[in-house]
This record gives structure tokens, sequence and C-alpha cells, in this order.
């Protein structure tokens, strides 16, 4: 099953897939208010700042802000990329779309696992630096793969991605469906000081 013999599901959406900045239109059009670090809010997940429910309780965020690099459209769903709560970073689950030219559909970084964790990783690594956050700082991974024989693969491309972070992450490798296409998740949970 996986290594903590664990099954769970995923959306399997997230990822880039255009090239919106944080700070522009998103898909609906509608203009985000942006902060420092591309961090966004009080602002919904379409951008619409100071929107009702953006956050906790009614209309106010309660120090939480969306966190969405310049090379990730908006989600195909009610959900953030990213969500920084004081020094608490989640990374939503990020696949191996490589950035879209605008209004063109996300593209699969290629057929193969290799291909797509290494974007994968990159992904979750954008979604960290605009938040101000570092591999140093993540503390756990989630790893959803479709296919136990890609287990070992993934872990060479992993280990080598993360060849200089001085203490690893926590992880859990998990095997669920994606949808058509896509081989590889990952999210990240980071904390920083």
């Amino acid at each position: 099953m996986s290594e903590n013999d664990e099954m769970t599901g995923t959306d399997g959406m997230s990822g880039m897939s255009g090239a919106n900045e944080a700070s522009g239109p998103d898909a609906t059009g509608v203009t985000g208010a942006t902060g420092a670090a591309g961090v966004t809010g009080p602002t919904d997940v379409a951008g619409r700042a100071g929107a009702p429910g953006a956050g906790a309780g009614r209309g106010g965020t309660g120090g939480k802000t969306a966190v969405t690099p310049p090379t990730h459209a908006a989600p195909p769903a009610r959900f953030s990329h990213g969500v920084r709560k004081g020094g608490i970073l989640q990374v939503a689950g990020q696949v191996g779309f490589l950035p879209a030219a605008p209004g063109e559909p996300p593209a699969v970084a290629g057929p193969t696992l290799r291909e797509q964790t290494r974007q994968t990783l990159a992904n979750v690594e954008a979604v960290l630096t605009e938040a101000g956050a570092t591999w140093d700082d993540v503390v756990m991974l989630r790893v959803y793969l479709t296919d136990v024989a890609h287990f070992a693969e993934m872990n060479e491309v992993y280990d080598a991605y993360l060849a200089d972070v001085a203490v690893p992450p926590a992880r859990t490798t998990v095997y669920v469906g994606l949808p058509q296409g896509l081989l590889v998740e990952i999210d990240a949970l980071a904390v920083l000081d």
C-alpha cells in the first residue's frame, strides 16, 4: 500500500497551469491585492479583495494569506496553491504542469515519471519561494503516486533534487488515482521562523 500502509485520495489538479501573476487578473479577470513576496490577502482564491469567506470568520482572513507564484494560474476549484498563517505554510498538492501560455490549457512536463517528478518538485519549490520559505523549512511532504512500480524511480529523482537539504523532511507516500496523464502529486508543510 504505502510507506505507512495508508490510503488517501487527492484532487490532483494543483500545479503550474498558467502564467497569471499574483497581482494580475485571475481566470475570472479579477485583480487581487498583493502583499510582499506574492502573498495575497485579504482575498479569496479568485482574487477578490476582502471577499466574504476569504479567511477565518466572516469577511476576515484571520491572518491567513493565499500564496500564488506568478507562474501558477488560478486553481480549477476553490482552493489556494499555498496558504500561510503565521509561521505555517501549507503547499497544496502540486503536479507536473509546465507554465502554460495565457489562455492555453495546462501541459504536463512529459510522459515519464522522471520528468513529472522534477517538475512537480519545482512547482512545490515555487510556492515555497513565493512565501519566503526554502526546502530547509519543510517538515513534511506527502507524495502521491499512481503506480507502486514508480516508487524506486521517484525516490531517485527526489533524493537528487533534495540532496542539498541538511535535514530532509518527513515523508509519506501513498498510491492514488490522478487525472489522466498525471503520475505524481506532492504537497508540503513548512514551518518558517
